[in-house]
């Protein structure tokens, strides 16, 4: 899939020391380490992620499983980042962590200067809903629901009015380019259709964090190139993007890669798409 995007994208790897903290910025020299005497207790303005020696276990009868090993990770705003690894590396995992869908077993999670590791679940849910615009690769729209009706949906939830629920959801329509498809059904609409909608639902409460997680599995390839094109003007906007993926042809679009083997980090580096 998307066989032509190693041509078009030359991918020039920057690596990254410690916790290094990047900025949307590139720097081709190597970066300083920070200093290790720094105070962890929350993290400093412009930082809508930090992770926090993220441990994640569980327990399968006799044995316990090691999902996330010591996670350390920190994630500017305006940023785009791919996290990748193998099945079984513990990406999904993480995936859950930092959209709020699971908690960590230990370890901290600062989401927009808000820590969120101890968090009930109708805590948790309030923030996921505020916080977080999930994409994924089965859409998950709402089949007897038209195209309004499914970007509205998380406003529901936000106690929004009827009337400001509405102007919202049409002007996320209109930003993902389907001004004129508000009132068809998914039934009635391809399958790049349907990830807009899903991409405008996830926009539609201004939200910290896109997080996509293998979003064009289930389309075409030209199809595919529109939605990461897509994402592309986004983040061009000032939208932070987490991209969820185990294909470089997707992932080579961000502006860093993060990848896990083992429920650890083994790279982490900033890229030059040019």
């Amino acid at each position: 899939m998307f066989e032509n995007e190693e041509k078009r994208f030359e991918v020039r790897r920057i690596k990254l020391w410690g916790s290094y903290k990047p900025t949307r910025s590139i720097d081709k020299t190597l970066m300083a380490t920070p200093d290790p005497s720094a105070s962890t207790d929350s993290p400093p303005a412009g930082q809508v992620i930090d992770l926090q020696s993220i441990h994640k276990n569980y327990d399968m009868g006799s044995e316990t499983i090691h999902a996330l090993n010591g996670v350390d990770c920190r994630m500017e705003v305006n940023e785009y980042v791919a996290i990748m690894g193998p099945s079984g590396s513990g990406k999904s995992t993480l995936m859950n962590i930092i959209g709020c869908l699971d908690r960590p077993s230990t370890g901290e999670y600062w989401l927009a200067g808000e820590n969120v590791s101890k968090l009930n679940d109708k805590a948790l849910a309030r923030v996921r809903n505020r916080m977080i615009g999930f994409v994924f690769q089965t859409f998950n729209l709402l089949s007897k629901s038209n195209a309004l009706q499914n970007v509205e949906t998380p406003l529901l939830y936000s106690g929004i009015g009827r009337r400001e629920r509405r102007n919202r959801a049409l002007e996320a329509l209109e930003r993902v380019g389907l001004g004129d498809r508000t009132f068809h059904k998914p039934s009635e609409l391809s399958g790049g259709q349907r990830q807009r909608v899903a991409v405008a639902r996830a926009l539609v409460n201004d939200p910290a964090i896109l997080l996509a997680d293998e979003p064009t599995g289930n389309l075409d390839t030209r199809t595919g190139e529109d939605i990461m094109a897509l994402f592309e003007e986004l983040y061009s906007a000032g939208q932070t993007i987490i991209l969820v993926t185990h294909e470089p042809e997707i992932a080579v679009r961000a502006k860093r890669h993060i990848h896990l083997r083992d429920g650890e980090v083994t790279e982490d580096y900033l890229v030059e798409n040019g």
